[in-house]
């Protein structure tokens, strides 16, 4: 009954669940660094990225206005002001002059202070403060409060990690760099692979199967057996510590894979196109630039989807060779990982700067991945 027409089988139902599993499980932080690269601080700390959207209850504590703000009215010195800045706003739920009692006293119960000054705070987060003597300090007094505050998203997070000059740990030169190493890094292997493909697939000469051979074998071959000897010779030719030696890097790492998809899918291609080219006197390389790299478009943008990713996303061969202590090139996933040990609790700067690192990835998959299936089941079947 489960092949009847209309009915789907139980294993099809497994593997739509698996999926759907797969892409949530994806998804999930995701939509998690994208919510939170837009709160602040103070609502990342109080509630998870799921409750964004709904207000939630926080313990905050601020210093009032210092002393030097103090005003004289009817023969009293007042400080007024308000515990929420220009943007924020939220209703007080309780507050105290001291964390061991921050819900001492309700919102407008005025409280008298060992100085015999007085406080009081309002349900709207306004206060004042009140003396028969004139304040003294350079400090403003503490006010402790729970407060029930509105979803609020922000921009200034982008700002300050994309524009505001004073950020020496700015994301914007990050990202240049990582442009400048990845787009030439996913250009060039799919150059030079492009070719071997082509002569490995249609072209006729000695030690051809021996060289796939090869090919195959090299992709099992992790990269780190690789990086110290490739470091030493690049220090010897002179490029071991600029944007030609990371390049050249991830195109020897990249070859393997860039050479083994595209020659699976020129040999796939119809042999008789192939062969009335030759009869109509077309020679190999007028072959390969005018009928096998526009039938080869699925499997090259597949493969440049995978080399833009690694290569966008790596930070071992960056930071091998890329070396530079002035910072001008450094690459946005060592950029991340630097800010982790200086801005280890500044979570809403973490999650902007991780997203911003993920943003061009995903765009880069989704407009290119109709092609990525068609690239890697090419040659799979006849």
């Amino acid at each position: 009954m489960d092949n009847i027409a209309g009915h789907k089988s139980g294993l099809t139902w497994a593997v739509h669940l698996s999926v759907a599993f797969l892409v949530i499980l994806w998804l999930f932080p995701t939509m998690g660094l994208f919510v939170s690269s837009f709160r602040t601080a103070d609502q990342i700390s109080s509630s998870g990225w799921w409750k964004a959207l709904f207000p939630t209850e926080q313990n905050i504590v601020i210093r009032g206005a210092s002393p030097s703000e103090q005003v004289q009215v009817d023969g009293m010195y007042v400080i007024e002001g308000s515990v929420f800045d220009s943007r924020a706003s939220g209703d007080i739920a309780h507050w105290g002059t001291s964390s061991r009692e921050i819900d001492a006293y309700k919102p407008g119960e005025v409280v008298e202070m060992r100085d015999g000054s007085t406080i009081t705070l309002n349900e709207d987060g306004t206060y004042r403060m009140e003396n028969a003597a004139e304040f003294e300090g350079s400090r403003g007094q503490r006010i402790f409060f729970t407060a029930t505050t509105p979803p609020e998203f922000t921009l200034d997070n982008y700002e300050f990690m994309l524009f505001d000059e004073r950020n020496s740990e700015g994301m914007s030169k990050a990202f240049f760099s990582t442009l400048t190493v990845t787009i030439p890094a996913t250009v060039i292997p799919i150059l030079i692979a492009a070719f071997a493909a082509y002569a490995l697939a249609w072209m006729e000469f000695p030690g051809r199967a021996i060289l796939i051979a090869c090919v195959v074998g090299l992709l099992v071959v992790p990269l780190q057996l690789a990086l110290i000897p490739l470091l030493k010779f690049h220090n010897n030719i002179g490029i071991g510590k600029g944007y030609l030696g990371v390049w050249l890097a991830h195109t020897g790492f990249g070859l393997p894979l860039a050479i083994y998809l595209l020659r699976n899918y020129m040999v796939g291609l119809p042999r008789d196109i192939i062969e009335n080219a030759k009869v109509d006197g077309a020679t190999d390389f007028q072959i390969f630039v005018k009928i096998i790299l526009p039938l080869s478009f699925p499997a090259l943008a597949s493969f440049a989807i995978f080399q833009f990713l690694w290569t966008w996303n790596d930070l071992l061969v960056a930071m091998v060779f890329l070396i530079d202590s002035s910072g001008q090139t450094t690459v946005m996933t060592k950029q991340i990982v630097e800010m982790l040990g200086t801005r280890g609790g500044d979570w809403e700067i973490l999650a902007t700067a991780a997203f911003i690192s993920m943003a061009v990835p995903i765009a880069v998959f989704f407009a290119m991945q109709r092609y990525l299936v068609r690239g890697l089941l090419a040659g799979s079947v006849k």
